[in-house]
């Protein structure tokens, strides 16, 4: 009879955890991506609605828009390409459509990457911040810092997607009339889905960003004047 070996986790895999997770301070808990606006809106109601929303923010919104963009500035960042981080990263932020929004990413994205430099230090992280010293979108800084780190490129980018549907669920949790356990499989049934979304953007360019998302990304300007919310967008 054979023995099954296990494969312990790489430093690598572990520190990549260790950013994404809830408690990395970036205060992704203080917005929902357009999520409260959504549910003001009645457009989420419940789990099956919930995970038609953010299928339609992961792959045909944000989240794939995201992923490309982290993978571009690893890309950048291994290469030792200071302008193009800088060029990935102003292109980004000028995808954000809403005021919102931009600070949702902005915000996100300058708290990660100054708690990554202050935590997990590599050779390569000045350069990141010097040629990031302003505004810093999230996906860019989280796909500089796995650069800078020699962390794989494309487990960054769909670990990164997992976190974008992991976070919104979290949201969910809060302003929907959803629990706990439907939240869970929310999240199992869309796991495979960024999975498949991550391998079908390995050769993705800049070229190929785009959003189909107009419903969410007009709920986010109803969202600023919102009589009664939580998140920040």
């Amino acid at each position: 009879m054979g023995t099954a070996t296990a494969t312990m986790p790489t430093v690598e895999t572990l520190r990549l955890m260790a950013w994404l997770s809830p408690a990395y301070p970036v205060g992704a808990y203080a917005y929902s991506h357009g999520l409260e606006g959504a549910v003001e809106a009645g457009d989420v109601t419940d789990a099956a609605s919930l995970e038609a929303w953010l299928s339609d923010a992961l792959e045909r919104g944000a989240g794939r828009n995201d992923m490309i963009l982290a993978s571009a500035a690893h890309r950048a960042t291994a290469e030792g390409d200071g302008a193009a981080l800088a060029e990935t990263n102003d292109l980004a932020l000028a995808l954000a459509p809403s005021r919102e929004l931009h600070l949702e990413t902005s915000q996100q994205g300058r708290s990660f990457l100054d708690a990554t430099a202050a935590a997990w230090p590599s050779p390569a992280l000045p350069a990141v911040c010097a040629a990031l010293p302003g505004a810093v979108a999230y996906p860019v800084a989280v796909g500089a810092a796995a650069g800078a780190h020699g962390l794989a490129r494309d487990v960054t980018v769909a670990a990164y997607g997992l976190a974008f549907v992991q976070n919104l669920v979290s949201a969910a949790l809060r302003v929907a009339p959803i629990g706990q356990s439907a939240g869970m499989r929310v999240i199992a049934d869309l796991s495979p889905r960024v999975a498949d979304l991550a391998e079908s953007l390995r050769g993705a360019g800049l070229d190929e960003l785009g959003s189909a998302c107009l419903r969410l990304d007009l709920g986010s300007f109803r969202h600023e004047t919102q009589y009664s919310r939580l998140f920040r967008s």
